[in-house]
């Protein structure tokens, strides 16, 4: 690994503050929700950790910066807290600009802990830069597929908007059903409105609908299409990439966002631990926190431990991911490589298949697990 030197400033022996730069979305075209949620998260771990003694006596600061889903946004920012002399970044939900923040990390000898995206192919090259705590695409939704496959879905069709997380997405979930008896019928977005994909259902005979699509649009106005076409009465629809999972899908669908299925990755049962974050989180955020708040949490927990026992200097930061074992708010957090991700990963943050209670929206159904 090649290991440029670490800029003046990053080891300082004085009580002055230890920072970590924060990728989020925080305004649109961003999920500013999702992103709302993982500040929350890592606002929180930051505050217990400065309430028990911070790094060594320093406290630790986070150096926020809003992406807005944008790749060169998130680039500059990069660049920006490189100069400002932060131990590392962390953060960012959308797999898209964490690509991009990822591999300029990589370029610069900054240490990045990738919070949230699950894109396989995070840097191009095999990198020991960056590690990631989300499950790679092609784990979690292999694990939907089996879902699918599981309910009886063997014709699915995927509403797909031009983008590579959802051209991976369709090609994992096409690859791993083929062979097991499924078939992916891909409707674009690009081409298609929201009533005309309900005729393409019908032809296709299609028994169950992917949204692999943006929120607010084009998703809900699908949503509102199909659940008022009574040719499609018996027609499952699913959200694979996680958009019921926030408050936002409720207030935008009520009922009609029930019963789509989706992943989220959170155990089964929280550990005492788990139970306690989620209280604080509800508290901060006054409603139910999303898994996203505790990939926030559990980002920080990780790089607390890394900089108590490794120091601040980055080269020592991106050496230790090997060696990380950190009780998190979801489970025991290590690193490994794994076949086909360049990144240390995770493997593997717990995974949910689940749905919006129709007779209860605001209470999840575990479907299924991996």
């Amino acid at each position: 690994m090649s290991t440029p030197p670490s800029p003046p400033g990053t080891e300082r022996p004085d009580g002055s503050a230890v920072r970590i730069g924060a990728l989020v979305p925080l305004t649109r075209p961003g999920w500013v929700e999702a992103g709302r949620h993982l500040l929350a998260g890592l606002e929180l771990a930051v505050r217990e950790v400065n309430d028990a003694g911070g790094i060594g006596g320093r406290p630790l600061e986070l150096v926020v910066r809003d992406t807005a889903a944008d790749p060169q946004r998130a680039v500059a920012a990069v660049d920006e807290l490189a100069r400002l002399g932060v131990a590392a970044v962390a953060g960012e939900y959308h797999s898209v600009v964490a690509r991009a923040a990822a591999g300029r990390a990589d370029a610069l000898g900054l240490p990045f802990l990738c919070s949230s995206a699950v894109l396989d192919a995070l840097t191009e090259q095999p990198t020991e830069w960056v590690a990631r705590l989300a499950p790679a695409q092609s784990r979690g939704w292999q694990i939907y597929a089996d879902f699918l496959l599981g309910a009886g879905h063997s014709r699915i069709a995927v509403a797909a908007q031009s983008s590579v997380y959802w051209a991976s997405g369709v090609r994992v979930l096409r690859d791993y059903l083929a062979p097991r008896g499924g078939t992916v019928i891909e409707l674009d977005m690009g081409v298609l409105t929201p009533a005309t994909v309900c005729d393409e259902l019908v032809g296709d005979r299609a028994t169950a609908l992917l949204l692999l699509v943006g929120h607010p649009e084009p998703a809900v106005s699908i949503v509102e299409s199909v659940r008022r076409d009574p040719r499609l009465a018996e027609i499952m629809i699913g959200a694979p990439a996680g958009q019921p999972e926030f408050a936002v899908w409720a207030r935008s669908l009520g009922g009609d966002g029930a019963a789509i299925p989706f992943l989220r990755y959170l155990p089964e049962r929280l550990s005492p631990l788990g139970a306690r974050v989620e209280a604080a989180l509800r508290e901060r955020l006054a409603e139910a926190p999303s898994f996203v708040a505790f990939e926030g949490y559990d980002t920080v927990a990780v790089l607390a431990e890394v900089l108590r026992s490794h120091g601040t200097d980055r080269a020592r930061i991106a050496a230790s991911w090997a060696r990380v074992a950190v009780e998190g708010a979801r489970g025991q957090i290590r690193f490994s490589r794994t076949a086909g991700i360049s990144v240390w990963q995770w493997a593997w943050a717990p995974v949910q298949v689940v749905d919006r209670d129709p007779a209860e929206p605001d209470r999840f159904r575990i479907l299924h697990t991996g």
